[in-house]
């Protein structure tokens, strides 16, 4: 049986597997299958719906195991507890949180936006020397936040702040050298406030987009023209695509180097 899953957890101190039930599938016989695979998955979830909302949660039903689908999750040396009925966690992308963290520099202080329960903020705190302010809308996600903070003894460097960015943003204006922005649906509305975030608009800004296959010019010019309405230039450094969601639908980053725009 070809099946599409996601594990959440550890083997340690238990699992929970996210799963897209095949259509025509029996999912007790889905959900047995997984639990075979893999002993250390108390629950199986299945995916109900899309996401949605501000909180970017989807709707899982619970249809094998456990009610109780919190869990710590363990990835490069650092540990997530999150429960993913209630908040926000892409297992997948572990490997583009060590990427962006190797892209940031010691001595950095940086903006997370959208910062769920803290992975990227603890993978950048993990690997460089550098202050992480990260803001989070989702009560819930923002309570996993702090405490991840704490179990994984980043308390001096890392700083959840519950919030809408729209709000939070514009009173640290003009403070940090560099913004992330990984949120692919909807990121384009929070250009401005990274942008005017940047100590003397100059910095780098890691801008999340998602789309078909003129996605990543769509994103350029989008941010281009956001920064010229503010005085400042943008220019397009690198760009990775971190998953696809369909053929030829992807989610991508791409990074920028900001500056103040030459007087002509």
């Amino acid at each position: 049986m070809r099946l599409a899953y996601d594990l959440i957890g550890s083997r340690e101190t238990g699992a929970v597997a996210v799963v897209e039930v095949p259509e025509g599938a029996d999912p007790m016989e889905v959900a047995e299958e997984i639990m075979r695979r893999h002993p250390q998955v108390k629950s199986v979830l299945r995916k109900a719906g899309g996401r949605e909302g501000a909180y970017r949660t989807r709707p899982l039903e619970v249809i094998a195991g456990s009610n109780e689908t919190e869990v710590v999750h363990r990835e490069h040396g650092y540990r997530l507890k999150l429960d993913p009925r209630l908040v926000y966690f892409s297992p997948r992308e572990a490997t583009e949180r060590q990427i962006v963290s190797e892209l940031c520099r010691d001595g950095e202080l940086i903006l997370l936006m959208f910062a769920g329960v803290g992975p990227y903020a603890i993978a950048i705190a993990r690997r460089r020397d550098a202050q992480v302010v990260g803001v989070e809308v989702n009560p819930v996600a923002v309570r996993y936040f702090r405490e991840n903070v704490r179990i994984n003894g980043l308390g001096w460097k890392v700083f959840p702040i519950e919030g809408d960015v729209a709000y939070v943003a514009p009173a640290m204006s003009g403070r940090f050298d560099r913004i992330l922005m990984p949120l692919p649906l909807g990121a384009y509305s929070y250009v401005r406030y990274a942008l005017a975030a940047l100590a003397g608009g100059r910095g780098f800004v890691h801008f999340y987009y998602w789309g078909g296959s003129n996605a990543l010019r769509e994103a350029e010019d989008l941010f281009r023209r956001e920064a010229l309405s503010l005085g400042l230039e943008a220019k397009s450094i690198g760009h990775r695509i971190v998953s696809s969601y369909a053929p030829r639908v992807s989610k991508m980053r791409i990074d920028f180097s900001v500056r103040p725009a030459p007087l002509k």
